[in-house]
Parts: C-alpha cells; sequence; structure tokens
C-alpha cells in the first residue's frame, strides 16, 4: 500500500471521529453549558480537522518536493516546519478565542483533547491495516544468482 492510500485512510478514519466528537460533544456541551457549549465543542474540534489538514498537506507537499523520497533532510524539514505553524496557527486561536464570551473553556478543551486523541487513534488503525514493505526494489551486492537446472540422472 502506498504512503498516500495510507495518508486518506487516516484521514478518512479522522474526520469520522472529529465528526462524531462534534456532534457528540455538541450535545453534551449544549447541557452542560447552552449555547456557549455547544459553540466551544464544534470550534474544538473543528480546529482539530483544521490541523489534521495541515498534517495532510505537510505530507503530500514534501513527498512532491523531494519526489517521494521520505529520507531525505528536506522532507523532514517541510513537515517540521509545517508542525511549527501549526503550533503558532494553535496559540494565535487560543489567543483570539480566549475570554470570549460564547466561550466555554472545559468544552472547549475536553472537545479538543477527545479529537486529538482520537485522530490520533485513527492514524495508528489506518496504519496498522496498511502492508506498507519495509524495503523497496533494492539490488543486492553481488552476482545476480543463477538459474539452475536440475540435470535428469536418467539421461
Amino acid at each position: 500500500m502506498k504512503s498516500a492510500t495510507v495518508l486518506s485512510r487516516a484521514l478518512f478514519f479522522g474526520s469520522i471521529v472529529t465528526l462524531a466528537i462534534a456532534v457528540v460533544g455538541s450535545i453534551v456541551g449544549y447541557l452542560l453549558a447552552g449555547l456557549g457549549g455547544l459553540a466551544s465543542a464544534l470550534t474544538g474540534a473543528g480546529l482539530t480537522a483544521l490541523f489534521m489538514g495541515f498534517t495532510a498537506l505537510s505530507v503530500v507537499l514534501a513527498a512532491r518536493v523531494t519526489r517521494d523520497k521520505p529520507g531525505s533532510p528536506l522532507y523532514f524539514g517541510i513537515v517540521v516546519g509545517m508542525w511549527g505553524l501549526k503550533f503558532v496557527v494553535f496559540i494565535v486561536i487560543l489567543v483570539l478565542v480566549r475570554g470570549q464570551p460564547w466561550m466555554s473553556p472545559y468544552v472547549f478543551f475536553v472537545a479538543m483533547i477527545a479529537a486529538v486523541i482520537g485522530s490520533l487513534i485513527a492514524d495508528v488503525v489506518a496504519l496498522a491495516g496498511a502492508r506498507v514493505p519495509y524495503v523497496g526494489d533494492i539490488e543486492l551486492p553481488g552476482p545476480a544468482p543463477r538459474s539452475e537446472t536440475v540435470k535428469n540422472p536418467d539421461s
């Protein structure tokens, strides 16, 4: 299975988990904190979906730039750079929503943590179900093996 297939499976499973957390979190958030709880749960789950998209974008972009060589330092640089960008965006969003009258911080926190843990589990399930080879097409050193024919002793 190619890495793009694993990535699409992880995004699919992660989207299902995030959607489920958005629905359940919205209901529980509304029951606990009214409309603020509903909005907080949706915001937390939505941010998780946004960051899953950033991760997928970084992997796809890194694969294209390095021509599918995941061992390249540039590949790791792009993925880690996107991680840094996600961190900065997350801090900016937290600063912007902090203290908003519609925000329920506890519902937001629980929704985000549940969505992050759920998306990590979805990634593990997608990767565990994949059959990714450890080694690709390689040539072993030395002469190529000869096909040996068995001689018939009766001839």
